[in-house]
């Protein structure tokens, strides 16, 4: 598939792994230049090496999205060693899975760090940029609790409808300067992370018994979703929200079932 966006530069926070490192590999298919950044050290040096020995252009770094100075020193490097951003997708985030009332300050303030200022701080070093150069597209990578809730995910939740929030804005600000910016909303995807949680079996138990197209999703969709996105296909596309979903969002939003 191609999005004809050879020869751009993108940056992918959370490159290294999950959908992320899916977005990396694709946008480097499509011969972007690529900036995998990611807080893991060690993921970080195993997709640069793959993405390099593939014969790609690819720069890594280690990269802590909730720390400004941290986000500034990186997107100075990459402009340094690739040229000027043309591409961001946003992929760094945690989840969560506590009930409510059992939800410790600790475990809220880093969701809301990670996910949410995590968001924002690359956002707003970029967008400077991009602005100031009259082009460029973004992608975050948001969820199915984007637009709903899911039992045990509060915190989840409210940081991704706050990032949704968020590219509504930035989108209104920047669509005169030429800056898109567009949120893909994945369904469960079947990364490493899930699979540590999920067995087939409770997979289709747990996650998929309300998805019409009854598979998890593959990272590689996803890419494919961002990828579009951040395309001149894609051209009069800003602010947006597109589920990635197999069809979970079409009918009344899921309450799980019994694990």
């Amino acid at each position: 598939m191609n999005f004809d966006l050879q020869g751009r530069v993108a940056v992918v926070t959370g490159g290294a792994s999950g959908i992320g490192l899916a977005v990396s590999r694709a946008a480097a298919d499509q011969d972007m230049a690529v900036a995998v950044l990611d807080n893991n050290a060690q993921a970080v040096e195993a997709a640069t090496a793959e993405l390099q020995d593939r014969g790609f252009k690819c720069l890594g770094l280690v990269v802590d999205v909730t720390e400004s100075e941290s986000v500034a020193r990186a997107v100075a490097d990459v402009e340094a060693s690739l040229g000027s951003i043309d591409a961001l997708v946003a992929c760094a985030g945690i989840s969560q899975n506590t009930p409510v009332v059992d939800m410790s300050d600790e475990e809220w303030d880093r969701l809301v760090a990670v996910n949410q200022r995590g968001v924002f701080t690359v956002a707003r070093e970029i967008g400077r940029r991009m602005v100031a150069r009259g082009s460029g597209a973004m992608v975050v990578i948001g969820s199915t609790d984007t637009i709903g809730g899911h039992i045990n995910h509060a915190a989840y939740a409210a940081t991704k409808h706050a990032v949704a929030g968020f590219v509504q804005s930035a989108a209104i600000e920047w669509g005169r300067a030429g800056v898109r910016i567009n949120v893909v909303a994945p369904g469960a995807v079947d990364t490493p992370l899930l699979r540590t949680k999920f067995d087939d079996e409770t997979a289709q138990r747990v996650l998929l018994y309300n998805v019409p197209m009854g598979r998890l999703s593959r990272p590689a969709e996803q890419a494919n979703a961002s990828l579009f996105l951040l395309s001149d296909a894609a051209s009069y596309v800003t602010g947006t929200t597109l589920c990635v979903d197999g069809g979970l969002t079409t009918g009344f939003f899921y309450n799980d079932q019994v694990h």
